[in-house]
């Protein structure tokens, strides 16, 4: 233990005092340098400091590194933002036998891989061709020398992003996504060069049939609802952070973590509109390409007016609807979404029971109003007799 602190007690003892001159600090690095490093020796400087010095040296001991309590892999147990985390031993974005080494270190989870439901797409002319090109495309350059069991993998995570509420729901939206942002790209073809290189023939139609069977509902049960994947010789800073799932040839696939990730939250529905995404919205950040908050189900719902006379007053009304293209409702601001639902056959009842009563009320003859003209036999008034003088 004190051999690993060694000389971040001295560091400490030196920027927990008051800022000493120049040659005072040489002179406290030479005596340090000259004393013992052995156990005995560090731990009288370690009685020599006060209590918050050795609490501050004792803190960035990594021989007295307790595990994490929520199981969360090193050195994500406090992140800077500003940083890109590491695992403590290595740079996290690593790639060669390190990146081997630390997806080796990495469990795959022991949860079950639950298939997804098969897509069929329903769109036909410019919409069809122009979403198995991009599919086309995700597999080729993706995975092209993989076995074919690998390109059905890469095809069932583009068509499980279209369905997941955090992506867009077009093929060409999800292969492009991010392509122009200085975030980086999804998939990496779409911004490294890559397609600067013409496909190989045989190896082309070969990821063609592949996209082409995905999109007429086959389903590949190896991956299941992974939305992630990357080589094996590489090892990315959000790997940690996903369910690792199973690896098909040379990818490692996962999914999002809890319900995030399980077939029922895939519920998005194919958006079209393939024809009308040129390269200049598949390379910006068009809500159509760009999921998440910004794609098309969670934008404003059109609005519409309407202007009525209530009570010889005319006023405006503004009516939102609430139904989306996923046919969800979603919670705005400022606007109540009622909770409607059909009525029971006896509510039925009782309400056409009602509206009987009602009618049958409205049909008996309504009473005249009172007469305000005097009676017929008034008594006849008495003469008033005149005063006596």
């Amino acid at each position: 233990m004190w051999a690993g602190v060694g000389v971040l007690l001295a560091v400490t003892a030196v920027i927990a005092g008051r800022g000493p001159a120049p040659d005072v600090l040489a002179r406290e690095k030479a005596v340090f340098a000259s004393r013992a490093m052995s156990g005995d020796a560090l731990r009288r400087l370690a009685l020599s400091m006060d209590p918050a010095m050795r609490s501050l040296a004792l803190r960035h001991d990594p021989g007295l590194r307790r595990p994490d309590l929520w199981a969360r892999p090193e050195g994500w147990g406090s992140l800077d933002i500003t940083q890109v985390p590491t695992l403590g031993e290595a740079p996290i974005q690593a790639e060669g036998e390190s990146a081997e080494d630390l997806n080796a270190l990495r469990p795959f989870a022991k949860l079950p891989i639950r298939p997804m439901r098969p897509f069929v797409l329903e769109a036909a002319g410019p919409d069809r061709a122009r979403a198995v090109q991009c599919l086309t495309q995700a597999v080729y350059y993706e995975a092209a020398r993989e076995p074919e069991v690998g390109q059905e993998a890469v095809a069932q995570v583009v068509l499980n992003r279209l369905r997941h509420p955090a992506y867009p729901k077009s093929v060409c939206g999800v292969v492009y996504q991010g392509s122009a942002r200085a975030t980086g790209c999804q998939f990496t073809f779409t911004c490294d060069g890559s397609m600067r290189y013409a496909p190989q023939p045989a190896l082309w139609r070969r990821a063609r049939e592949v996209a082409e069977r995905a999109l007429a509902g086959y389903v590949d049960k190896t991956v299941g609802s992974a939305t992630h994947y990357h080589a094996q010789y590489v090892a990315p800073y959000w790997a940690p952070t996903l369910v690792k799932m199973v690896q098909v040839g040379q990818h490692i696939f996962y999914r999002w973590t809890g319900p995030w990730g399980e077939p029922p939250a895939f519920t998005g529905r194919y958006a079209g509109g393939e024809a009308y995404l040129t390269p200049a919205i598949l390379g910006g950040v068009d809500a159509r390409t760009q999921g998440g908050l910004m794609s098309p189900e969670f934008s404003e719902p059109v609005e519409r007016k309407v202007t009525l006379a209530v009570a010889g007053e005319t006023r405006t009304y503004s009516i939102v609807d609430p139904t989306l293209p996923s046919a969800q409702r979603a919670a705005m601001s400022g606007v109540l979404l009622s909770t409607r639902r059909q009525p029971t056959a006896d509510e039925i009842k009782r309400i056409n029971q009602s509206l009987e009563t009602l009618e049958r009320s409205m049909d008996k003859p309504a009473a005249g109003p009172p007469s305000l003209a005097p009676a017929a036999h008034a008594a006849p008034a008495q003469a008033v007799p005149a005063a006596e003088n």
